[in-house]
């Protein structure tokens, strides 16, 4: 059954490979895709932070807005092209790089990174809905109403990503819709009321800190790269590549430029928002009712889009590691995951934004340990397996040395650990973040990627395995006969 008849239904299938025949998407879906993935009130008080942290100037601001989604989204499509070639999920198609029990580690700290980032992203959207009551009906937030507001947002984040990747696109569809209108009625409103002399007399930031920017408005979209074959793995064999990052990268920077922007703009006349300790529900009071209600009707939106996105890959993410139950369920465990830790941290965190920036870096080099290591395996591989992804045991192709690739094991995780040592935040600081380039521009994950990756080129890798194809009997050409054996390249 191909995609388009399946349009609106469940999907079923889980981390095994598409089949070619099923394989019927178009390079323009994810256009969407990649806009409902930035629709995040969070891109202005990042914008904010661009002027009253790193006091850039407008000029500064528009190049980090520029700079940041061509960085992290062009990393996003290229890991996205693996997608297409084997047609499955990122964390099976990492099976073939790291081996079968190689896999699960990475697999594992990613999984557990996402519980961060769907947890920011369900208060998040709590927040919202608990400011739209209060404009439209002067409903005070309480703590009994924050987790009525924040069990809402989950079961609604569920709904979505538990259907699959028709209701992920179709829901990203008209979002993007919504964005468009929403971004013209903030425009006309920072038009007319915004002292624009303020703006442009802004004096000029160091060079360091537009580094700076660029690093921290990056890192949100790299937290994004092992989730990119999970929705290019519908695509056939033949979609370009080029395509696929262009796209990939469109959609996301026709996002995060005008948010940042605004931000930048807001942050002159109000520069508490940067600061906020809620967000979301800050920006209801500074705007006026006819914009404050639509943008953060939007902002909801947008965060539970991310959230959906996010929760599809991680049920995917669950069935790697081993959870045996289908992937629609496989999703509710980060549901119940983000339920229990967005109520932490609505009920106690006492800066929204702090403890988010100081996450967000952390969890960049979290993701970027495994892209070093996947994205120059991609150099060489050009197909996966699909019955060695599928085969957990020890006959599988993947299975390397007792289930290990040593190379990418040991590459991922000195790249981590490198990492994390260059990596500066509230809560963590590495002994070689301070007095070098790296730490002083926040790039750790930049220096996990480049370190993970270099390594893992230089060490002896384990032979390519090249996927069995159908020999054809003596005589009888164009018709199928047994299957041939794997075959191994080394490379």
């Amino acid at each position: 059954m191909s995609k388009t008849e399946t349009e609106g239904a469940l999907e079923t299938r889980g981390i095994e490979q598409v089949p070619d025949q099923e394989r019927t998407a178009r390079t323009r879906e994810l256009f969407p895709t990649w806009v409902g993935a930035n629709i995040s009130v969070l891109l202005l008080t990042m914008g904010a932070s661009l002027v009253v942290a790193y006091h850039l100037n407008l000029w500064q601001a528009l190049v980090v807005a520029v700079a940041a989604p061509i960085v992290s989204y062009g990393l996003v499509g290229l890991i996205g092209i693996a997608g297409k070639r084997g047609g499955a999920p990122g964390m099976a198609l990492s099976r073939a790089v790291f081996g079968q029990r190689g896999n699960l580690l990475p697999g594992s700290l990613i999984w557990v990174a996402r519980w961060g980032w769907e947890t920011i992203n369900a208060v998040t959207g709590a927040y919202a809905m608990l400011s739209v009551l209060d404009i439209l009906f002067g409903i005070r937030a309480n703590s009994v109403l924050d987790m009525v507001m924040l069990l809402a947002f989950v079961v609604a984040t569920f709904a979505i990503s538990g259907l699959g990747i028709n209701a992920v696109q179709k829901c990203n569809k008209y979002a993007t819709y919504l964005f468009g209108v929403f971004s013209v009625l903030v425009l006309v409103y920072l038009v007319v009321d915004t002292d624009w002399a303020r703006v442009f007399d802004r004096p000029a930031g160091s060079v360091a800190a537009v580094i700076t920017g660029v690093g921290l408005i990056a890192a949100g979209g790299v937290s994004w790269i092992p989730s990119a074959p999970d929705f290019t793995r519908y695509l056939p064999r033949t979609a370009s590549a080029k395509g696929i990052v262009g796209v990939t990268v469109g959609g996301a920077g026709i996002v995060v430029l005008p948010m940042v922007l605004m931000g930048v703009v807001m942050a002159v006349s109000t520069p508490d928002l940067a600061s906020a300790a809620d967000p979301v529900s800050f920006l209801g009071e500074i705007l006026p009712t006819w914009i404050a209600v639509p943008y953060l009707l939007i902002a909801l939106i947008g965060m539970l889009l991310i959230n959906s996105m996010s929760m599809y890959s991680a049920g995917f993410t669950a069935q790697t590691l081993g959870i045996k139950v289908p992937r629609h369920w496989a999703v509710s465990v980060n549901a119940v995951i983000s339920l229990v830790f967005g109520g932490v941290l609505m009920l106690v965190a006492t800066s929204f934004m702090g403890s988010f920036i100081a996450f967000l870096s952390l969890l960049a080099v979290a993701f970027s340990a495994w892209v070093g290591v996947f994205g120059a395996d991609m150099l060489r591989r050009k197909e996966y397996d699909g019955q060695a992804m599928a085969d957990t045991g020890r006959t599988s192709a993947y299975w390397y040395r007792g289930g290990f690739s040593p190379a990418a094991v040991a590459a991922w995780a000195v790249g981590l650990v490198a990492g994390l040592m260059f990596s500066t935040s509230d809560w963590f600081t590495g002994p070689l973040a301070a007095n070098n380039v790296i730490g002083e521009y926040g790039l750790g994950w930049v220096a996990t990627i480049v370190i993970s990756g270099l390594l893992y080129l230089a060490l002896p890798k384990p032979a390519v395995v090249v996927p069995a194809q159908p020999a054809e009997p003596a005589g009888e050409p164009g018709q199928a006969g047994h299957t041939a054996p794997q075959e191994s390249v080394t490379v």
